[in-house]
C-alpha cells in the first residue's frame, strides 16, 4: 500500500503544480492586458503559496505602482523572497533599489528641482542691448547697429539650442531613467515641460522687448537722419562767384 500512497501523493503534487502553472499563465495574460487588479489577485495567491515567479512579478507590480500605488516596502519584501530562492530578476531588482537609494537626490533633482539655468547661460546668455532715444552721428549709429547684430546672432543661437533641447525629459541621464518609477517619471516629465514652457516664454518676451526698443531707436534715428538730410538739401548753397 505504501507505493500506492506514494504514487497518489505524486499525482497530487503533480496536479497542484500544473494548476499553479496554469494560474500563473492566467496571471501573466491578465498583466499583459493591463488588467492589473485581477493579475494582482492571482499573483498574490501564488506568491503567498511560495511561487517564485509570482513573487518576482508581485514585487514589480508594487514597485511600478501597478498594484494600485507605489509601495517600496512591499516591492522589497516580495523581491527579497524571490531573490532568496535564486531568482535572477529579483536579485537584479534589489540591486536596482540599492542604486535608487544611493541616487535619491539625483532623482529628486529631475522630479522637482531642475530649472534649466544652463540652457540660457554661457554662450547662450544674451544680454539685452540698450538704445538711446535716437542717434545723430554715424559712429554712434554704427555702434548700436553692431550691438543689435551681436544680440540677434546670440538670440537666434539660443532659440535653436532651446528647440533642440526640448522636450527636456530627454536630458535625464539614461542610467537614472532606469532607476525611476513610472510615477517619478511622470512627475519629472510634467515638471520639465513646465520649465521648458517658462524658459521659452521668457526668451520670447525678452526678445520682443529688445526688438521693440531697437525699432523705436531705429525709427527715431531714421526720422532724424531724413529730416537732417532734407535741411541740408534745402539750405542755400554758398555763392561761389560772390566769394571771388
Amino acid at each position: 500500500m505504501k507505493p500506492v500512497l506514494a504514487c497518489l501523493f505524486c499525482l497530487m503534487v503533480s496536479g497542484a503544480a500544473v494548476a499553479a502553472a496554469d494560474e500563473l499563465l492566467e496571471a501573466n495574460a491578465l498583466f499583459a492586458k493591463k488588467a492589473y487588479p485581477e493579475a494582482l489577485q492571482k499573483y498574490s495567491k501564488l506568491a503567498s503559496a511560495g511561487n517564485v515567479t509570482a513573487q518576482q512579478h508581485l514585487g514589480g507590480m508594487y514597485f511600478y505602482g501597478e498594484a494600485g500605488s507605489v509601495d517600496m516596502d512591499k516591492a522589497a519584501l516580495w523581491w527579497g523572497k524571490a531573490a532568496a530562492k535564486g531568482d535572477k530578476v529579483a536579485i537584479a531588482a534589489l540591486d536596482m533599489m540599492k542604486q535608487r537609494s544611493a541616487r535619491a537626490k539625483d532623482i529628486g533633482y529631475w522630479v522637482t528641482q531642475y530649472d534649466g539655468a544652463e540652457l540660457t547661460s554661457g554662450e547662450y546668455r544674451c544680454p539685452a542691448p540698450r538704445f538711446p532715444a535716437l542717434s545723430k552721428v554715424n559712429e554712434e549709429i554704427e555702434r548700436y547697429s553692431a550691438r543689435m547684430k551681436v544680440w540677434e546672432e546670440c538670440h537666434n543661437g539660443l532659440v535653436k539650442h532651446l528647440n533642440a533641447s526640448l522636450p527636456l525629459d530627454k536630458l535625464i541621464p539614461e542610467d537614472l531613467v532606469k532607476l525611476m518609477t513610472k510615477d517619478e517619471m511622470d512627475k519629472a516629465t510634467a515638471h520639465l515641460k513646465e520649465v521648458g514652457a517658462n524658459i521659452s516664454e521668457n526668451v520670447k518676451v525678452s526678445g520682443n522687448l529688445v526688438l521693440a526698443d531697437y525699432n523705436v531707436w531705429r525709427n527715431a534715428t531714421e526720422a532724424y537722419v531724413k529730416e537732417h538730410n532734407e535741411i541740408l538739401k534745402s539750405a542755400p548753397k554758398p555763392d561761389v562767384d560772390g566769394a571771388h
